[in-house]
């Protein structure tokens, strides 16, 4: 079975830095883009950053300059540096994948979140 899992979440002083990751494992033959997003208490979920197969990135506004999103094809594995955190950065963060099991189509896989408290 395909999953995502996502790792590193915690809580962190406003100004500090957090590293996020997620692995893809199960019954793979490909990954195609991969993504985070974030959901606060209240709100509905929005992108913070994608990178396809290629490395080609975007980044939501509220996030340029701080994070970075990176993946190592390898180990089926995406990464969110966040740097400079601040209070408004609290949410569920979760990544998702285009992946293509083995034998099976293309179709987007999310994984069940990991949580990031900003606190002052």
């Amino acid at each position: 079975q395909v999953q995502l899992v996502e790792s590193g979440g915690g809580l962190v002083q406003p100004g500090g830095s957090l590293i996020l990751s997620c692995a893809a494992s199960g019954s793979i033959s490909s990954i195609n883009a991969m993504g985070w997003y974030r959901q606060a208490p209240g709100k509905e979920r929005n992108l913070v950053a994608t990178i396809t197969r290629g490395s080609t990135t975007n980044y939501a506004d509220s996030v340029k300059g701080r994070f970075t999103i990176s993946r190592d094809n390898a180990k089926n594995t995406v990464y969110l540096q966040m740097h400079n955190l601040k209070p408004e950065d609290t949410a569920v963060y979760s990544c998702n994948a285009m992946i293509r099991p083995k034998n099976l189509y293309e179709r987007l896989y999310w994984g069940q979140g990991t949580q990031v408290t900003v606190s002052s």
